[in-house]
């Protein structure tokens, strides 16, 4: 299933994409895009739903993050070696884990907000896991079945904040809009091999990134059980597990950022794609 929500910012109502492309509302069935819903059980039962039964929902509303009420918003960093490269840092050894905050989180085609002070804001296509169950102390083996679905996720980056000013990376991750997610959370039974997806993203028409999940250092598996090390991980937490090479920060001969009034184009292969539109901070 494709699970999404759609509507005005703080208002979305929980939906499903339908196999003829319209967007039908599960409003009087769900409350949100969450917690038990994103079980294997809640995904079940949605599934038996004849989804053309159900009203459907205009075609030009916005449309919000794929999930509510996301409790965390974990990223792994340094994912794809070419990248590490790139940005003239090791390949890490461990999963490098950085926070980015919940705040951050707008729909897929929302405005990006370049920060006041800003002076490197940089793009990264990733892919995006969504929890479905509590995840604790898991193997490699059981990790899977923790996992409700897949997303888009831009991993929208002010560089001179996340390197240059000292501190952890989260300053620089986690500013306004700077999380656009969807346009809807594809359940785990319909992406046959999370490590073979195409995910790609260009800025006013130009491709900058073109990469592949095949080149992952450390899987999905891997990283979900990893992260259960260190902490639970609950229904509708995020993890946003890197990006593959052609950020701003790495291209050459020098590097090449954001500025308000440009366009950002993104997506990954059977989970949909993204645009936004990059404004100054008023």
């Amino acid at each position: 299933m494709k699970l999404m929500r759609v509507g005005p910012k703080g208002q979305e109502k929980p939906a499903a994409l339908a196999a003829d492309g319209s967007i039908r509302d599960l409003s009087e069935i769900i409350s949100d895009i969450s917690g038990d819903v994103l079980n294997d059980a809640g995904i079940e039962e949605l599934r038996k739903i004849d989804l053309l039964s159900l009203p459907e929902l205009s075609g030009t509303e916005r449309i919000g993050p794929c999930v509510g009420q996301v409790g965390k918003f974990l990223c792994i960093g340094l994912n794809y070696a070419d990248h590490a490269e790139e940005s003239g840092l090791a390949i890490p050894e461990e999963p490098v884990m950085f926070m980015k905050a919940t705040s951050a989180i707008v729909g897929p085609n929302d405005d990006v907000i370049i920060p006041k002070d800003a002076e490197k804001t940089d793009w990264e296509v990733e892919l995006g896991i969504v929890i479905g169950t509590e995840a604790s102390y898991v193997s490699r083996e059981t990790a899977m079945s923790h996992v409700a679905g897949y997303c888009v996720i831009n991993d929208v980056s002010e560089r001179a904040f996340q390197i240059e000013r000292g501190g952890q990376w989260v300053k620089g991750k986690s500013c306004d809009t700077f999380g656009p997610m969807g346009p809807w959370m594809v359940t785990r039974d319909e992406v046959k091999n999370p490590q073979d997806l195409r995910l790609w993203l260009e800025v006013d028409g130009h491709k900058y990134q073109d990469g592949n999940t095949s080149t992952m250092i450390f899987p999905v598996d891997e990283i979900v059980s990893y992260v259960s090390q260190f902490m639970s991980l609950q229904p509708g937490d995020v993890i946003s597990t890197g990006t593959p090479p052609g950020v701003g920060l790495g291209q050459k001969p020098d590097p090449i950022y954001l500025k308000s009034g440009q366009e950002m184009k993104l997506g990954i292969e059977g989970l949909g794609e993204q645009l936004q539109r990059t404004i100054s901070h008023e």
